[in-house]
């Protein structure tokens, strides 16, 4: 699928509108300005859900977490518009998956009406795609599978199944899975800290540990100075493929035997 190309007065027009968003996240009013900014520039899903995941992590790391200011019957509610219910389904949705609530986000999607569940966008549907991932459900593998079809190369979506496969540790070859959705274009693992973070998790879970080891050196390289929102969780994990590679294997301890 071909993304659509923007022009450049629009892409200053979205940078301006997340950084309008991000700027103030103790605020209650952000995602309700955010929602009209998102109206008058008419966005499209792909756009509506890069500014709302970016901005539902930025004020979660802030210590104001979207499900903190949108309730559930805000998010469901019918708006006069379409962008503005999307807008408020982006943010309350995004801000379930960065804490891992994939039993609530599951039941969250599957309440909604049954014309709404049907009509939702790619990112939404990815989003729910993920909750069923993160539990191990298989029938996640197949909505996966239809969202692929229609995401393309947008990275957010691509993001987000990505996230699924890394949480369902018990699916079938879901590490394999997981290196076969990392290899799609859309990606850059160049210059993609996180797809490297979720890489080296399926090359440790494959038993292949210097590879592992590799992309978790080249993903904590690759993080911004400074950054404390996720470097812990590089550091754990760099540690559990050190230890999974140290670890007496039953082939040497045969030849220690021996």
């Amino acid at each position: 699928m071909t993304l659509p190309v923007r022009r450049p007065g629009r892409a200053r027009a979205l940078l301006d509108t997340e950084a309008r968003a991000s700027a103030h996240p103790a605020d209650p009013s952000w995602t309700v300005r955010l929602a009209a900014d998102l109206r008058e520039l008419d966005a499209d899903w792909r756009e509506s859900s890069e500014i709302c995941a970016n901005a539902a992590w930025a004020a979660r790391s802030a210590g104001h977490s979207v499900l903190g200011l949108l309730s559930p019957e805000q998010v469901t509610a019918a708006e006069s518009d379409p962008v503005t219910t999307r807008t408020y389904r982006h943010l309350y949705l995004s801000a379930l998956r960065f804490d891992f609530r994939c039993p609530t986000l599951q039941a969250f999607i599957e309440q909604l009406p049954g014309t709404s569940l049907r009509s939702l966008d790619c990112y939404s549907r990815a989003l729910y795609a993920f909750a069923l991932l993160g539990q191990s459900r298989p029938e996640g593998l197949a909505l996966m599978d239809e969202v692929l079809a229609e995401a393309g190369e947008h990275t957010k979506t691509l993001h987000v199944l990505l996230h699924g496969l890394w949480l369902g540790q018990d699916l079938d070859h879901c590490a394999e899975r997981l290196l076969a959705l990392s290899a799609r274009p859309g990606f850059d693992a160049d210059r993609d800290p996180i797809l490297l973070f979720r890489v080296a998790g399926a090359l440790r879970r494959l038993g292949r540990y210097d590879e592992g080891l590799a992309a978790i050196d080249r993903a904590l390289d690759l993080l911004p100075p400074g950054d404390i929102t996720v470097h812990g969780d590089l550091v754990r994990e760099r540690s559990l493929i050190a230890a999974a590679r140290d670890l007496p294997h039953p082939s040497r301890q045969g030849e220690t035997a021996t």
